[in-house]
């Protein structure tokens, strides 16, 4: 019998569904080879742009004799993944940062590439970086005539869903770079002709589609290897509460960093936690389930500090709207600690807009916030529509 090879093994079927293929895994396949073919090749990656066997997208370029790597691109993290949220990283002889002094690819950059590359794993979610770095690869690509080749890879969270509010006008900073909603329901390659069009960046753009995905599979339904996009997003139930339980990092509550499980433990030393979670369980939100956890962070806010926390339970996925929740939590707290809950500018940062964190400081009902962007969701909604491949 014929011995399966690594390679074969992960391309199996699981359960009779067929396993996806990114971008990355289909680039040297006719007729994407075509389009790499004798071109020096720039490559915006990290960690995260590997193919199916593991081995790095760049490794696997710098061996092949029609093409030249002659530059690596690296966003917030650095090009291992391993720097802490909003640390600067240095360029290196090797890699160019695109978090530090630079958060864009220069013309001088640029000199030696013919065609940019973009593979990056996102988590489906605005503030996530990664799609501002592509935002501004596209621009700078366009101002400098080299076109873009955008690797598709999966939307973690699927791509049905769209939810919270829409980004405003005037609201626009690096973890807010266009007019999306918090959760969004695009794949990378989708977003980048998005971004494209509805900005007007005019970039030369093509995208090398995945191969048996659709849009209602979560990441664990792909077969593709997780790897944490950064330190912080260790697993996809990380990314499943991120939408949502991100804003916290707008408060002085703590969100769980310097912890195992951020985004989903959410606490202060002065958190009254069993009656806010009471509270939210009360409520009868849909596919959550909120309990008490007491934590001790190891950094960031309250470091070495003991807080009385909740624990985000989403006990079903298809039902559990993080961004709803992560309002009526922080309605909520407010609510029991109106003295206490401080929500600071970073929260309207992550937001989009000024509204949300007046309303819930005037104690407004959660239902009336929620309200309030359904019209603009819509709005984008309809807009989306156009650029899904899938």
């Amino acid at each position: 019998m014929r011995r399966l090879t690594l390679l074969t093994l992960l391309l199996l079927p699981a359960c009779g569904v067929p396993a996806v293929r990114s971008g990355a895994d289909r680039l040297l396949e006719p007729p994407y080879r075509d389009w790499i073919r004798g071109q020096r090749l720039g490559i915006v990656t990290n960690h995260t742009g590997i193919r199916r066997d593991f081995e790095p997208l760049f490794r696997r370029l710098e061996r092949e004799p029609e093409m030249q790597v002659t530059a690596l691109f690296a966003p917030e993290h650095g090009f291992a993944g391993q720097a802490q949220a909003g640390d600067e990283v240095e360029s290196t002889r090797r890699v160019f940062s695109l978090y530090g002094a630079q958060r864009a690819p220069t013309p001088e950059m640029l000199e030696q590439v013919d065609l940019l590359i973009y593979d990056i794993q996102d988590v489906g979610t605005r503030f996530y970086t990664y799609i501002s770095t592509l935002y501004e690869c596209l621009r700078a690509a366009a101002q400098a005539g080299v076109p873009v080749l955008v690797l598709d890879r999966p939307n973690p969270l699927g791509g049905v869903r769209v939810e919270g509010p829409v980004l405003e006008p005037g609201m626009e900073s690096f973890v807010g770079i266009f007019r999306l909603p918090i959760r969004y329901g695009l794949t990378v390659g989708e977003l980048a002709e998005l971004f494209d069009r509805e900005a007007q960046l005019g970039a030369d753009l093509r995208v090398v589609p995945l191969q048996g995905w659709s849009r209602d599979r979560w990441f664990d339904q792909t077969g593709l290897p997780w790897l944490a996009p950064s330190p912080n997003m260790p697993t996809l139930e990380t990314a499943v509460v991120y939408p949502g339980f991100c804003l916290i990092e707008g408060t002085n509550l703590s969100e769980g960093r310097g912890t195992t499980r951020p985004f989903q433990l959410v606490g202060a030393p002065w958190l009254e936690a069993e009656a806010l979670a009471g509270r939210l369980n009360g409520l009868g939100l849909a596919g959550v389930h909120f309990r008490p956890q007491p934590f001790t962070p190891t950094f960031s806010k309250y470091a070495g500090e003991d807080c009385r926390g909740v624990q985000v339970h989403v006990v079903d996925r298809e039902r559990f709207r993080p961004v709803e929740a992560a309002v009526h939590f922080l309605v909520q707290a407010r609510r029991l600690h109106p003295d206490r809950l401080e929500l600071r500018d970073g929260f309207d940062r992550l937001a989009g807009n000024g509204w949300m964190r007046r309303q819930i400081l005037a104690g407004r009902p959660a239902e009336e916030i929620i309200a309030r962007w359904a019209e603009p969701l819509a709005a984008f909604a309809t807009v989306r529509q156009t650029y899904l491949r899938y």
